[in-house]
Order: structure tokens, then sequence, then C-alpha cells
């Protein structure tokens, strides 16, 4: 199996994960899983049946995602790192800022990722070495930039306290970027980085499920990954900073500092 087939199944996968969503729509309730952090039947549902895509073609493949189920691979190494519905508050609201993440990381290298935007129809995907493309057209990071001209989006963790070093961080940025966002959705937030629409992007909060896909998008696309201390990056570890450019990279972790 090649991964162009990976990501064949990866895409039909979105696509059922996403109608799901879309017939859940206005009619699910809604709890919390811990404070401020939202979940509905619409998300386990649509887990469902990515999971069942997935193990119907791979039935020795892990798989791990954000709604509870975290099986081990029982014959090699292939791991699915999928969140069903990333931005959840957004899809509770209305606000049409969320997708479905779905990303294969073999031999603990993420190698396919897809993330399918369904309000615009919009289908990022890349596989490794083969670059980052949106419904099927390449798509590269924007060109290098002064961090005062840059637009970055960041991911603060839900219930944050004012102590809290994520909001630090944004304050800070806010005095020194052009403009910061907070949009709730860090899947999307990485392929609009990987698309040129944005220069920038960190969290010190995230799962493997809300980064794997869009982690690899933004590699394909020409972007620069490492976590706060300008190491390599690592899926499994919550801290990610990215950007379009070296020279951008290294002034955003210096002003990221605190």
């Amino acid at each position: 199996m090649n991964n162009e087939n990976y990501l064949a199944v990866a895409k039909q996968a979105a696509l059922a994960g996403a109608q799901v969503l879309k017939d859940w729509t206005g009619r699910f309730t809604v709890s919390e899983k811990s404070k401020a952090n939202l979940v509905t039947e619409a998300d386990k549902e649509s887990q469902q049946a990515i999971y069942e895509i997935i193990l119907r073609n791979f039935p020795t493949h892990g798989f791990l995602g954000e709604e509870g189920v975290d099986e081990k691979s029982t014959q090699g190494h292939y791991l699915w790192i999928v969140d069903p519905l990333d931005g959840t508050t957004n899809y509770v609201h209305g606000f049409p800022y969320y997708a479905v993440s779905i990303a294969l990381e073999i031999d603990s290298r993420l190698v396919v990722g897809v993330i399918y935007d369904l309000n615009r129809d919009e289908m990022f995907t890349a596989i490794r070495g083969a670059g980052a493309f949106c419904n099927d057209q390449p798509i590269h990071v924007s060109r290098p930039c002064p961090l005062s001209e840059t637009l970055l989006i960041t991911s603060i963790p839900t219930a944050a306290d004012a102590d809290d070093p994520a909001l630090k961080r944004f304050v800070k940025l806010v005095c020194t970027a052009q403009s910061v966002q907070r949009t709730g959705s860090a899947a999307l937030n990485l392929a609009y980085l990987a698309y040129g629409r944005i220069d920038g992007f960190w969290s010190s909060n995230l799962h493997s499920w809300d980064m794997a896909a869009g982690a690899l998008l933004v590699e394909e696309a020409g972007g620069v990954l490492s976590n706060f201390q300008g190491d390599e990056f690592n899926v499994h570890q919550p801290a990610i900073v990215c950007s379009n450019s070296s020279s951008l990279h290294e002034s955003l972790l210096k002003a990221l500092e605190i």
C-alpha cells in the first residue's frame, strides 16, 4: 500500500465525518468534558464514521481519536490520528470555523494529512515529500516578512485564568505583530498557514489530534516548525510554533519568551 492509497482513504473518511457534522447541525445536545471543553453527539458520531472507514480498509492499523478511541496497531507501526470535529465550540455556536482532521503516522513519522473545512468545501491534503494542496491545487506559505507586518493566530487553553502564560504571550504579540487572532480551530489555523493566509501560529496546549495533519501541511508547504525552545517539533508533545520562514521563526520564538 502506498501513501496515495492512504490519502484516498483519509479523504473518504473526512468527507464521511463531515457529513455527520452536517446532519447533526441544529439538533445536537452539548456537554462538558471539562470546564469550557465541549463535546456533542456530532463529535462522537463523526469519529465513529471515520473509524469504521479507516479500520475497514486497514484493520491492523492503530487509531488515536479525540473522542475516546486509542487502539494500538496489531501489525507494524501505523497510527491514524483523528480529530472528528476540531473547533467544537465554534460548531456549537454556529461560527463557521471548524474542520475534520485526519493524519497517518508510520514509524513515528507523519506521512499523510487531511483537513476538511466543510463550510468552505476546502480539502487540504499533504503527503510527505509530495507537497501540500487545497482541492488538488498546490499551496505554499506566505512570503517572509517582518514580525511587525504579520497576521498571526494562537490557540489559548479553554478556561485559562489571567496568569496563564498563554495569555501573557498573546498580549505580548498583540503589541508586536500587525494582528493576532484566536479562532478556535488549531487544525484550520495550520491549514491556513500552509495556504499563505496567515504568517504564523503557536500554542502550548494542544493534543496530537489537533495538529498532526496541519503540521504536515505546513512542513510540505514550506513552513518552519519547532517547539518553544526552537527544538524539533514532536506531534505527541503539546507545544508548537510555526511560521512562513526561518527569519520570521527566529523573531517569533524570541517574542514568545516570557
